[in-house]
């Protein structure tokens, strides 16, 4: 794996700054002193001063972040990480590449969640110590890892592995929600699908049995559902991918169609937790698209992609 140069560590106001006045107070004379001065002193008059408060930056995680070992600080980096990067998913316009800030933290909490799922009693114990909602997120998701790295095929780290940006990230919704109303298959799936197959189109490469474009059709597949389109194009995918998950049982029974799509039950089971994860708060979308793609190779992980 080839050694990549140490991100500088850039740095954001996690809020605005606010400016407080501080006005002088007087306190109250004796009774026995003079209401006012004598005739040949200046009168002394209170006046307000303003100090200006800044709050401290924060440091964003560099992408070789360190992943805390601890169940305690696993869950602090994890209830932080989500939340700045939901504030940042909210601030982002949703046009064009997603800010740095972003990147960043889609990438940190990207690493935890691989990392937990690489070491369940430990995710075990640090999830215990999330609020309930985070807690439920970060089991479907790490579930969801488990089982795909699972699936991996691992390749020679030698092997030229061909990726490209994605696709805007509301330009790939309007495909999705499209061939929702067309087919009727939720687009939620359909993102998890392409999420969970090429990370939104970053991957380039053919699979190691041959399987083409963003929803990584087999070309035979491709032929009967894909109603004469490209297979590399992001809106001709997906809607022969909604063709076909349509004709194999959705939207009536998702489990037998993803499972015709992918005969696995780890890979039906983490569409359909990223699914849902989509479904309960749309922002996972967008946190999805940011993540990046991994290889399993035969000499370990590589990251493909990212800062």
């Amino acid at each position: 794996m080839e050694a990549r140069p140490k991100h500088s560590r850039p740095r954001r106001l996690a809020l605005p700054a606010c400016l407080l006045a501080c006005a002088a107070a007087c306190g109250t004379a004796p009774a026995t002193t003079p209401t006012s001065p004598p005739a040949d002193q200046p009168t002394i008059t209170a006046t307000a001063t303003a100090t200006e408060t800044v709050t401290p930056e924060k440091e964003l995680p560099a992408p070789d972040e360190k992943i805390p070992t601890t169940a305690a600080k696993l869950a602090a980096a994890l209830e932080e990480t989500t939340e700045e990067l939901n504030a940042s998913i909210d601030a982002w316009s949703k046009d064009g590449e997603p800010p740095e800030d972003l990147e960043l933290l889609a990438l940190h909490q990207q690493r935890i969640y691989r990392y937990a799922a690489r070491h369940p009693p430990l995710a075990t114990k640090a999830f215990a110590r999330l609020p309930k909602a985070l807690a439920a997120q970060a089991r479907d998701n790490t579930e969801a890892i488990r089982g795909l790295l699972a699936l991996a095929h691992p390749i020679d780290p030698d092997a030229v592995f061909k990726t490209q940006p994605a696709r805007p990230a509301g330009e790939l919704l309007g495909y999705f929600k499209k061939a929702e109303r067309k087919f009727g298959v939720e687009w939620e799936v359909l993102a998890a699908v392409m999420f969970s197959e090429t990370k939104f189109g970053r991957v380039k490469a053919d699979s190691h049995v041959g399987a083409q474009g963003p929803m990584q059709f087999m070309p035979a597949t491709w032929k009967a559902y894909g109603m004469g389109g490209d297979v590399r194009d992001p809106r001709d995918a997906v809607m022969g991918a909604a063709n076909y998950l349509k004709a194999s049982g959705a939207p009536r029974d998702y489990r037998r169609a993803l499972h015709a799509y992918n005969p696995s039950q780890a890979y039906v089971n983490a569409i359909l937790l990223h699914a849902g994860q989509i479904k309960r708060d749309p922002r996972a979308y967008y946190a999805y698209y940011t993540w990046q793609v991994y290889v399993i190779t035969t000499a370990g992980e590589r990251r493909l992609t990212g800062p």
